[in-house]
C-alpha cells in the first residue's frame, strides 16, 4: 500500500487525478497561506524537520498531495495507514517497524494517518506514547474539525494546518499541467477547448482539483473513438462534452459534521447581521442539502428572541407562524414560509438584551443567600407575626399604574440588567425605563447600596513607577504603540523590519505571526548578537533571520519571490535625498493588502544646541547651525513637507502623523567634543569655551518623530498627534 500510494512513478493505468500528484513543493498549486515562501510548513519541508502535524480541509485541497511531496523530500522512513482500512493490529505492526528501524538504523520514521477522525478514542489513544517518545512523528489528515474529532491530547502535540478550497486560478494551473505533462499527463495530444468549456470545468469543481482531474479525463479520454490516439493529433473538447463530463456536484454537506455546523452559522450570522440576501444563500443550502425544516425553524425562533428580541417584539409571532404553516404545508410550498421568516428577521431592527437574563442568572448563582426584600415577601401566611409584605406600594393605586419603589435584594440595588437600545420599539420605552430607574434608586437612597464595582488600583501605579524609571526606553515604547495601534496581519504572514536596532519593532509583528518568517536588518554587529540571544530560545523554525548590512543592501538578501504582510523600521530615511529609493522596494515586497509602519526623526524640528546656550553665545552657535540644517546637509535639511511628498510619491494613502517627546539627555563631555569637531568649529567659539558651556549639563531635549502607516483600518480622528501630552496619553493605555 505504501509503494502504491507514495510512489514517485505512477502506473499508466491509474487515474489522471493520481498521475498528476504533485511530487515536489513547486509542483504544488494553491494553498499559499502555509507553502508560500517563507510559511513555517514551508521552511520545515524544505529543512526536513518536521514535527507532528495534522492537515484539516475539504475533501480535494490536496492533503494526502501534501504528504506524498513530504515522503518524496524526507529522509526519515515513510509509512502510510487509512484509518478507515486499518485498526490498532496495524499501528502496532508500525509501530514495532519504527522502533526497530530507530534503534538499529537510527532512522526516524514518518506515519501518515489517512482520515485519522475515522478512528475511536481508544485507537487514537494509541499512537500517544510512541509521538511523544519520538519513536515516529505523526501527520494526520482529516476532512473534520480536529478540536472537535481528534483526541486533545494529540492535538496539543501537533501543528494544525487548515487547508483551504483551491481558487479558480488554482484550478486553472492543476489544469495546464495536466495538458501540457507528456509523461503523466496529455501533453502529446494538442487538446482544444471550445471558449467556456475549461471554465465550466473549474467553476462546477467548486474548488476541488479531483474533482476538476475525473471530470478532464472523461473529456478527453472519451472523445476520440478511441483512447489513446495517433500522438499530435486535436481532440476538440466542446462545452456540450464538458458539461456531461462533470456533473452538478452534490452540496458537500453533513448533518453530523462540520459543513453542518459551518453553515448554520453563517445562517445565523447572516440574519444577526441584516443581510437578507445572505441569508437566503445559506437558507437555499441548507434545503438543497437536505435539512431538516423544522431545525431551521427552530434555530430562528430562538434568533427571534435573542438577536431581534424587544426592538421588534412581533418577531417571535412571525417565526412561530411560518413554522406552523410548514406543519401544515410541507415542503415544497413550505419553502415560502421558511423565505419568508429569514426574510423577516434579516430585516428586522436587532437588540440583544434579552441576554441581560443570564446576567441575572450569573449574579443568582454567585448570590445564593439574598434575602427576597420584606415588603415583596408573600402576607398571605405571616403578615401578623413576621410583618411579610409590609411597606409593599399597589402599583395600581398610583397615577398611571406605577410607583418608584425597589424590587431587588438590597446587595443589587441600582443593578441593570436590562439595557434597552435604540432601536425598534425599544427606542421607544427606553426613556421611561430609565426614568423610573432613578425614581427606583431615589426612593431606596436611605438604603445602603453596596459597590458592586471593582478597579484595582495596583496597576495604573505601576505604570506610573514605570514611567517614571523607564525615561528614553518608555519613550519609544509610546511610539511603538501608536505606529502598531490597530495593526493586525495573518498568523502565517511574514514580516520585515528594517535598522530594527535591539528587536523594539520586531518582537511585537513575531508575536503576531507564529506560522510566518521574521527577517530583521541591523546596521551594527552589536545589535545581531543582542538579537539573536533574544531569540535562541525559540525552536529554529521559529527564529528571525537577521541581516546584518546597510538598510537598502538588504533587499538583495531576501529570497527571489518572498512577500511580506507587514514591513516595519525604523531612521530608514535619514538621508532623505539619497533614500527615497527605499520606499519603492519596500513596495515590491509587500503583500497585496500589505502594512508599511514606519518611524523617521525630523532633525530639523528637534532641539538644537543653541536652545540651551547663554545669551551671549547663542548667536554665533544658530550661525554654525546654519550649515548643519541648511540645503547642504542631507542628515538635517528636510522636514514635514519633504518627507511626505516622498511617501505618498510611492504610497498615496499613507497616514503620516507626528509626535513630539521631550526627555532629559546628559551632556557628556565624549559627545560635546564630538559635536564640536564635526559642526560647531565655525562658530567662533574655542573647542575648550564650547566643552566648558555645554559638557555635563542635564537638558530638556526636544524631538519631532514621524509615524507612517500605510494600510491600516480604523483611523482615529485624522488629526496629526503632536504633542508630549498625546504621547503620555498612550503610555497611561
Amino acid at each position: 500500500m505504501e509503494e502504491d500510494l507514495f510512489s514517485s512513478v505512477p502506473a499508466k493505468s491509474e487515474p489522471l487525478a493520481a498521475r498528476m500528484r504533485p511530487r515536489t513543493l513547486d509542483e504544488y498549486c494553491g494553498q499559499e497561506h502555509i507553502l508560500g515562501k517563507g510559511r513555517l510548513l514551508r521552511r520545515a519541508i524544505q529543512a526536513d524537520q518536521l514535527s507532528s502535524v495534522i492537515f484539516y480541509g475539504p475533501p480535494g485541497t490536496g492533503k494526502t498531495t501534501l504528504a506524498r511531496v513530504i515522503a518524496n523530500t524526507t529522509r526519515s522512513h515513510f509509512s502510510t495507514i487509512n484509518a478507515v482500512l486499518s485498526g490498532v493490529k496495524e499501528l502496532r505492526e508500525e509501530i514495532d517497524r519504527a522502533r526497530e528501524r530507530l534503534a538499529h538504523f537510527g532512522t526516524r520514521t514518518i506515519l501518515f494517518v489517512d482520515e485519522v477522525h475515522r478512528w475511536n478514542k481508544s485507537q487514537q489513544d494509541a499512537l500517544l506514547p510512541w509521538v511523544e517518545n519520538g519513536t515516529f512523528i505523526l501527520i494526520g489528515a482529516t476532512t473534520e474539525n480536529p478540536y472537535f474529532e481528534v483526541n486533545a491530547a494529540l492535538v496539543s502535540r501537533s501543528r494544525i494546518f487548515q487547508l483551504r478550497k483551491l481558487g479558480e486560478d488554482d484550478l486553472m494551473r492543476i489544469a495546464a499541467q495536466a495538458l501540457s505533462d507528456r509523461e503523466r499527463g496529455y501533453g502529446r495530444y494538442k487538446v482544444v477547448f471550445e471558449p467556456g468549456a475549461l471554465e465550466h470545468l473549474v467553476s462546477v469543481a467548486a474548488g476541488d482539483a479531483r474533482s476538476l482531474l475525473n471530470a478532464l479525463e472523461l473529456a478527453v479520454e472519451t472523445t476520440p473513438d478511441s483512447f489513446p490516439p495517433p500522438e499530435g493529433m486535436e481532440i476538440y473538447i466542446s462545452r456540450e462534452t464538458a458539461e456531461e463530463s462533470i456533473q452538478r456536484r452534490a452540496v458537500l454537506y453533513d448533518k453530523e459534521g462540520d459543513y453542518h455546523f459551518d453553515v448554520i452559522s453563517a445562517f445565523i450570522k447572516s440574519l444577526r447581521g441584516s443581510d437578507p440576501d445572505a441569508a437566503l444563500y445559506w437558507l437555499a443550502r441548507m434545503v438543497a442539502a437536505g435539512e431538516d425544516p423544522r431545525f431551521i425553524f427552530r434555530r430562528m425562533v430562538i434568533l427571534a428572541a435573542e438577536d431581534v428580541g424587544m426592538a421588534d417584539p412581533q418577531a417571535v409571532q412571525v417565526a412561530l407562524a411560518d413554522a406552523q404553516a410548514f406543519d401544515r404545508i410541507g415542503l415544497p410550498e413550505g419553502r415560502f414560509h421558511l423565505a419568508h421568516a429569514a426574510i423577516y428577521l434579516a430585516t428586522c431592527p436587532k437588540s440583544n438584551s434579552a441576554l441581560g437574563f443570564f446576567d441575572a442568572l450569573s449574579d443568582v448563582e454567585k448570590e445564593k443567600a439574598e434575602e427576597v426584600p420584606n415588603h415583596l415577601k408573600d402576607p398571605s401566611r405571616d403578615s401578623k407575626g413576621f410583618g411579610h409584605g409590609e411597606g409593599y406600594l399597589y402599583p395600581h393605586s398610583y397615577k398611571d399604574h406605577w410607583v418608584a419603589q425597589q424590587y431587588l435584594p438590597s446587595g443589587l440595588q441600582g443593578k441593570m440588567y436590562y439595557k434597552p437600545t435604540s432601536m425598534g420599539y425599544e427606542a421607544r420605552i427606553r426613556d421611561d425605563v430609565s426614568i423610573r430607574r432613578e425614581a427606583q434608586l431615589e426612593a431606596a437612597a436611605d438604603d445602603h447600596i453596596e459597590n458592586l464595582t471593582f478597579s484595582p488600583g495596583g496597576s495604573a501605579r505601576d505604570r506610573w513607577v514605570e514611567r517614571a524609571m523607564s525615561g528614553r526606553a518608555e519613550n519609544l515604547l509610546a511610539l511603538e504603540r501608536e505606529l502598531y495601534r490597530g495593526i493586525d496581519i495573518p498568523r502565517y504572514g511574514n514580516v520585515l523590519v528594517l535598522n530594527a536596532s535591539h528587536g523594539l519593532l520586531l518582537w511585537p509583528l513575531m508575536r503576531l505571526n507564529p506560522e510566518g518568517y521574521s527577517i530583521a536588518s541591523v546596521r551594527t554587529q552589536s545589535e545581531k548578537e543582542v538579537i539573536e540571544h533574544f531569540a535562541s530560545e525559540l525552536d529554529p523554525l521559529l527564529r528571525p533571520q537577521v541581516i546584518c548590512c546597510r538598510d537598502a543592501d538588504a533587499f538583495a538578501q531576501i529570497e527571489d519571490g518572498m512577500r511580506f504582510s507587514a514591513v516595519a523600521g525604523k531612521n530608514m530615511l535619514s538621508r532623505l535625498s539619497q533614500d527615497r529609493e527605499i520606499l519603492g522596494r519596500i513596495r515590491s515586497v509587500l503583500d497585496d493588502g500589505g502594512l508599511v509602519a514606519l518611524m523617521e526623526s525630523i532633525p530639523s524640528l528637534s532641539s538644537r544646541l543653541s536652545d540651551f546656550a547663554p545669551d551671549g553665545q547663542a548667536a554665533k552657535l544658530r550661525k554654525a547651525e546654519e550649515s548643519i540644517y541648511g540645503d547642504g546637509n542631507p542628515l538635517a535639511c528636510w522636514g514635514k513637507e519633504e518627507l511626505e511628498e516622498a511617501v505618498r510619491a510611492v504610497f498615496p494613502d499613507a497616514e503620516v502623523s507626528y509626535s513630539r517627546n521631550t526627555m532629559q539627555r546628559h551632556l557628556a563631555e565624549q559627545a560635546v567634543a564630538s559635536f564640536y569637531d564635526r559642526s560647531y568649529s565655525a562658530s567662533g567659539l574655542g573647542r575648550g569655551e564650547f566643552i566648558s558651556i555645554f559638557s555635563g549639563r542635564d537638558v530638556q531635549w526636544e524631538s519631532v518623530t514621524a509615524i507612517i502607516r500605510v494600510g491600516f483600518r480604523g483611523k482615529t480622528d485624522g488629526q496629526p498627534r503632536d504633542g508630549w501630552q498625546d504621547v503620555m496619553r498612550l503610555t497611561s493605555q
